[in-house]
């Protein structure tokens, strides 16, 4: 039997849009919702160079990576067409309006994966 947390509730997730679930381990987690009101959750990275899929542009049960157009489904987390890879999927239960993740889930999956970071590397001036 599953231990639901409650997120949040649907109409506070845009339509088209996303919302990010801070976790104490491993990086956000995104929730999705499309214009029939259906919620998904994926881990906020692309499988392709982890981009923010919480920032790409939602259509149909699909989310563009906002770097490079990536269409990645919400259903599976997996790229489409030629593109290979998969986001971690998070289970969702939607509730009375109200949205709800595995608490097991988000606490337990792709824990180990850390966000990219862009720009120069910085060199630690401390050690020469």
């Amino acid at each position: 039997m599953s231990n639901w947390k409650k997120i949040c509730r649907v109409q506070d997730i845009p339509v088209l849009g996303a919302r990010c679930v801070a976790r104490a381990q491993g990086m956000d987690v995104a929730v999705f919702r499309n214009d029939q009101d259906q919620v998904f959750a994926l881990l906020d990275r692309c499988p392709h160079k982890g981009g923010p899929l919480s920032q790409g542009i939602v259509f149909g049960t699909s989310v563009a990576c906002p770097l490079h157009n990536w269409t990645v489904g919400l259903d599976d987390g997996c790229a489409k067409g030629a593109d290979t890879g998969c986001a971690q999927r998070f289970a969702v239960k939607v509730d009375a309006g109200v949205v709800h993740l595995d608490a097991q889930e988000l606490a337990t999956l792709a824990i180990d994966l850390k966000a990219p970071v862009a720009g120069p590397v910085r060199k630690d001036l401390t050690s020469t």
